[in-house]
């Protein structure tokens, strides 16, 4: 038994404390099997989740790897129940394997004919099977591919997906390495990603995502299709490939709102993929109906339902996830790991900004205190009017205000979730807003002024949030947000982490309104940060009038 950082506990949890030495060493030992939970200020803690386990798994790392890094930074004995349960939830993971046969096609097999026997039992799984042909062998219908994987996670037996991928049509793209050159960790991104097949590949904002994207790209050399969040974001991707890679633009469509173009490589939103026309999902199928060799979704973490559908049914292509933050509020998680792939890389982000790539950050709270009317119309409103009084408050305002004030020199972004709030923050400020109605082209003209330096600060909504490269901005001030979402958080605080070009520092500030919902939902919100390294300033708003900061 050693003096160790981590508390083992039978109910699988696992207590870090936070002051000792060993403490940040341990936290990257235990990041690819357990999720952080609560993170106060002396002792965090971690859960083990099945989930978690098999994404172990997947990556390489086996049962006696977890068991023993728990041992090693373990103060106390280990509990035996636990390590029992370690070893046998991993053993689920691939007991089961899709394959390929030559005869029969598409094939479920095991080496555990128990497991077969129950599972072709299950009523959900009963219609996806065809032929029993050996007693542990049984055939799957290829169309179910994906449904079957969705089905055997959730009875806890997650299929190692062996069947192969078709290659798609043939189309040649390498990268163009002409002045910059791929990092290490992209590169071992890409690698791992095509090794494995599929997956997801996790990073963080402003560390490159594209280029793993470009790198797998090469990899493929096939006819490729991108589902990215929006407009703005399709455009930096064509922009980037054609800078990055030997494509030049007659190879690269865009297909959204705006344009209907299909190239080798297809650039598509995720909002013209999911809309209906006459209760049938169009672009799905034509979608479907093309020779794809690989498809890359942007952002994987918020990939909207009809999406999965579609995804299970194209199991025959490589498919790479890209994303900041694996996390998903509904619990969804499983569905990105069944249909998409396991997490093939991940990087803890102090490490990435260690090396110099993405710019050190600061991250503050401001807990501002609501005036008496405005906590008596708190106290009576509805449930569901309550968030938005507390994170709308005209303290935050003028929070906002002197936050902007004092830094007029830097690049500002005021992010929030309330559009009558940020029009506001607009006119009060005198610095434009870009919203869900502001037109793209009008976005792209703001962006590029607040890059050029032109426009200091620039009021946004969630649109703001995924894949909008401003590389210089300094100053993130977040007003009001999509409740406790910890992948949104990251997003905001990832607006503001590109490297700078004079080698600054970055600074987050939150504001949050005292002794309420919001002050619960910002304690959400920063979980998955607080995993990463990052820990919050608590200061008052007070402070800020007085110019104490």
């Amino acid at each position: 038994m050693s003096d160790g950082p981590l508390i083992v506990q039978s109910d699988k949890t696992l207590l870090l404390d936070v002051d000792h030495p060993n403490s940040t060493e341990c936290r990257r030992a235990i990041a690819p099997f357990a999720e952080l939970e609560r993170s106060p200020e002396h002792i965090h803690t971690y859960r083990l989740t099945n989930l978690g386990l098999w994404n172990a798994r997947a990556a390489g790392h086996d049962a006696e790897n977890v068991i023993d890094t728990l041992i090693k930074y373990s103060r106390y004995a280990v509990p035996h129940s636990l390590l029992l349960d370690v070893a046998e939830t991993m053993s689920r993971y691939g007991r089961l394997r899709l394959e390929s046969n030559p005869v029969h096609g598409l094939v479920l097999i095991t080496n555990d004919s128990a497991v077969l026997e129950e599972v072709i039992r299950a009523k959900k799984i009963a219609p996806l099977l065809g032929a029993r042909i050996d007693k542990e062998t049984v055939a799957v219908h290829p169309s179910q591919r994906g449904a079957i994987k969705q089905h055997l996670l959730r009875l806890g037996w997650p299929a190692e997906d062996f069947a192969g991928y078709v290659n798609g049509q043939a189309h040649p793209i390498d990268l163009n390495q002409e002045g910059w050159s791929i990092r290490q960790y992209q590169e071992h991104a890409a690698e791992g990603f095509w090794h494995g097949g599929s997956g997801v590949v996790v990073l963080p904002c402003g560390a490159g995502k594209t280029i793993v994207g470009a790198a797998a790209m090469s990899h493929a050399k096939a006819t490729t299709l991108i589902l990215v969040t929006n407009t703005v974001a399709a455009r930096q991707w064509r922009d980037e490939l054609l800078r990055r890679t030997t494509l030049n633009e007659d190879e690269i469509g865009e297909y959204s709102g705006a344009k209907k173009e299909i190239r080798p490589v297809t650039i598509a939103t995720y909002q013209v993929m999911t809309k209906k026309k006459n209760g049938v999902y169009a672009h799905l199928d034509l979608f479907d109906s093309y020779d794809w060799g690989l498809i890359i979704y942007d952002e994987v973490h918020l990939l909207p339902a009809p999406i999965f559908r579609f995804t299970a049914d194209i199991q025959s292509r490589r498919r790479l996830g890209l994303t900041a933050t694996l996390v998903r509020e509904d619990g969804m998680e499983g569905e990105v790991f069944s249909l998409i792939g396991p997490k093939r890389f991940d990087v803890p982000w102090k490490e990435i900004e260690s090396q110099g790539y993405i710019a050190p950050a600061e991250c503050i709270e401001i807990r501002a205190t609501l005036s008496e009317s405005e906590r008596l119309a708190y106290a009576t409103a509805e449930v569901e009017e309550k968030y938005r009084m507390c994170a709308t408050t005209a303290t935050k305002t003028k929070v906002v205000q002197a936050l902007v004030e004092k830094h007029a020199e830097d690049q500002v972004l005021v992010i929030g979730q309330y559009i009558t709030q940020l029009d506001e923050l607009s006119e009060k400020l005198g610095v434009p807003v870009i919203k869900g109605e502001t037109p793209v082209k009008e976005r792209e003209e703001l962006f590029a002024a607040f890059r050029s330096g032109e426009l200091k600060c620039l009021v946004v909504s969630k649109v703001a949030n995924f894949s909008v490269d401003l590389p210089d901005a300094t100053i993130a001030i977040q007003v009001s947000g999509a409740f406790g979402s910890r992948q949104e958080e990251a997003q905001r605080l990832g607006r503001i982490l590109r490297p700078k070009s004079d080698g600054r520092g970055a600074t987050f500030y939150s504001i949050v309104s005292r002794d309420t919902v919001d002050q619960d939902f910002a304690q959400n919100r920063q979980r998955f940060l607080a995993e990463q390294g990052y820990s919050y300033k608590i200061i008052d708003a007070d402070d800020v009038f007085q110019g104490k900061i």
